[in-house]
């Protein structure tokens, strides 16, 4: 009888807390000033050379190689092309 008492009051005391609201965040509906600053690049690549992924303007893992820009998805992919980016750069 004791031991259901406790897991009771236990369970009452974790219904409590789930059930507290969660606190509303408001989002900008306008974009920051250092993202309107940022200047969108041109890739030399439609799609991500490694994992065939769709290149975006405003992607951060970026390579040059032979006076061209190339974008990428992931840190990951970056560096897998800069180890051979011959294999990599479309002719």
């Amino acid at each position: 009888m004791k031991s259901k008492l406790i897991v009771m009051s236990f369970m009452a005391v974790s219904l409590m807390a789930c059930a507290q609201e969660t606190p509303k965040v408001k989002h900008k509906k306008t974009t920051s000033a250092a993202r309107s600053n940022t200047k969108t690049v041109k890739f030399a690549n439609a799609e991500d050379p490694i994992c065939h992924m769709p290149t975006e303007a405003d992607m951060k893992d970026t390579a040059v190689y032979k006076n061209k820009t190339y974008g990428f998805c992931s840190a990951y992919c970056r560096d897998e092309f800069k180890k051979n980016p011959e294999k990599y750069v479309q002719k």
